[in-house]
């Protein structure tokens, strides 16, 4: 299995034993938050939901509530995310973003452009479940124009799998002409290869465009865009 980030499945784990060790860390008047960030960075995001279920069951109490009460502020907030299962953060994240007035794009950029299609659709499932909401109609009510139908191609998760060598030079060819070697700039065809291509083909189709155009796809999507799309098309691209 693949992990993003520094956080791996600690090797000697035990739920029981570290559910003792937040129970006593939490337990008389005060709590070691020392203790606490500790033993929760170390763990991965699945060890720390069968923690939860260890605690519960030996104190019957929700781990999550537990630690809220004794917590404040943003070392509260902190453990609270370390807590949430990724999907539901997701989620609830998106649902911060489009909810109420104005709209925290940079979310929605960083949570659309960054997960695979496998997650983003259990992310829709979650987002419905737990919000009584539609996703992809919240973002069509808070979005518009090129860079909402980007958003929503990738929400759709249909991007292709593994590398189609047969498609590399094209696909760097069709961006070139469909942008740099232009004026003005064909969308379309941005929004089709970056939003439907995997990312280890676009990698491979960045490196065939610098080749092509001389120029990193970066800078040529900042030179051609602007605002929302060009901060989706280049988080894409990273």
């Amino acid at each position: 299995m693949d992990y993003r980030g520094t956080v791996r499945p600690f090797v000697n784990f035990n739920p029981k034993s570290d559910a003792e060790f937040l129970y006593k860390a939490m337990k008389g008047i005060g709590t070691d938050e020392d203790a606490v960030l500790m033993l929760l960075t170390a763990r991965s995001n699945g060890q720390r939901q069968e923690i939860k279920e260890a605690y519960k069951k030996s104190y019957k109490k929700d781990l999550v509530s537990h630690l809220k009460s004794e917590l404040d502020g943003l070392f509260e907030s902190l453990i609270v995310a370390l807590m949430t299962p990724p999907v539901l953060y997701d989620a609830s994240l998106l649902n911060k973003a489009l909810k109420g007035a104005g709209t925290n794009d940079e979310v929605l950029i960083e949570v659309l452009a960054s997960r695979s299609p496998e997650r983003l659709k259990e992310v829709i499932k979650t987002y419905k479940k737990e919000f009584g909401g539609k996703l992809e109609k919240d973002i069509m009510s808070d979005t518009s124009g090129h860079y909402q139908k980007l958003l929503l191609v990738l929400l759709q998760g249909n991007r292709e799998e593994g590398v189609n060598e047969g498609k590399i030079e094209k696909d760097a060819k069709y961006l070139f002409e469909a942008g740099a070697s232009k004026v003005g700039t064909d969308e379309e065809v941005f929004i089709s290869i970056l939003g439907k291509r995997s990312h280890e083909h676009l990698r491979l189709v960045f490196a065939a465009y610098k080749k092509l155009a001389g120029t990193d796809i970066e800078e040529s999507i900042k030179s051609e865009t602007t605002g929302n799309l060009e901060n989706l098309m280049v988080a894409i691209g990273e």
